[in-house]
């Protein structure tokens, strides 16, 4: 495949896609480069799998185009580059894992040695086993191997660690990062932003279909690795929005909310504005919840 070093290996340019009257995704652009490991974030419904989907060309755009290293997804030669992970795939059930892997390495000229697919991915003692009788969180890693035995120059992994405890998924990101290292590119969808902290060097977050936040992770993670804290207190709203480290605040009737970088600090200042303070509830800001917070600023951006 004739491409240039600087060309993405993969790219949607203003990707519109409806499922009837329901807008999946609108006018995304989205790429990804050798070397780069790409988390695509979002909660559910938000285009996550449906970006990947028109990647993978198993679905066509309605607007603008797909891209797999400069070529339709639909090309064989474009398919044989890549390794692929989603969250529902057929297997045979009936097929012991080493047979699996055998079958999936014979589709790709110079495939990884079972050797390697079974250390990367974890499965020492499964080669015998069954795939229909393996726990959820072994298919999972089946899955990864199956994704990688071809030696691809790029991967999608579409929820990888659903399912998994956290030893088996820090086991799958180790692999993923001896991977990387050798120069395979990774485009990654998360729920977690743990993941996507230990993993990946550009997030996209995605809300209702549309790109609402792009770039390294320090840029997207610091508007969403938040604090809210929920009170009953007279504090004026207006002068907390002036200390440093808050973002936001919102009153309701007696009820106060602050959206903060940190919890500890603000809750000192509170207490000491307020000793009569009530009714303290501190929470990490979720992914969904800060996805929303993003798209509220976007939509006030738009509207200004």
């Amino acid at each position: 495949m004739h491409q240039s070093d600087h060309a993405p290996l993969a790219q949607l340019q203003g990707a519109g896609k409806r499922y009837g009257t329901v807008v999946a995704l609108d006018g995304v652009d989205l790429d990804l480069h050798r070397g780069q490991v790409l988390a695509l974030l979002g909660a559910n419904g938000a285009g996550k799998t449906t970006a990947i989907s028109l990647l993978l060309g198993l679905l066509q755009p309605d607007a603008g185009q797909a891209r797999l290293f400069g070529r339709s997804p639909q090309d064989l030669a474009a398919r044989q580059g890549i390794g692929v992970m989603l969250q529902a795939g057929a297997i045979a059930d009936t097929l012991a894992v080493g047979e699996l892997l055998d079958l999936t390495r014979s589709y790709y000229p110079a495939p990884r040695s079972m050797a390697d697919c079974v250390a990367i991915a974890g499965l020492d003692g499964l080669l015998k086993r069954r795939y229909g009788k393996l726990s959820g969180g072994q298919q999972r890693r089946v899955q990864f191997a199956l994704a990688i035995c071809g030696a691809p120059r790029m991967l999608f992994l579409d929820e990888p660690t659903t399912g998994l405890d956290i030893e088996a998924r820090q086991g799958l990101w180790r692999g993923l990062r001896d991977l990387v290292a050798e120069g395979t590119s990774v485009l990654l969808t998360t729920h977690y932003l743990e993941e996507a902290e230990a993993l990946a060097d550009r997030v996209v977050v995605l809300a209702d279909g549309r790109v609402v936040a792009s770039g390294s992770l320090d840029e997207v993670r610091a508007r969403v690795d938040q604090r809210r804290i929920r009170c009953t207190s007279t504090v004026d709203a207006e002068e907390v929005a002036r200390w440093p480290r808050v973002r936001a605040v919102h009153r309701d009737g007696g009820r106060l909310e602050v959206v903060a970088d940190v919890a500890e600090e603000i809750v000192r200042r509170l207490l000491a504005a307020d000793p009569a303070l009530s009714g303290l509830d501190v929470s990490r800001a979720g992914l969904a919840e800060a996805f929303l917070e993003i798209t509220r600023d976007t939509s006030l951006k738009e509207a200004a």
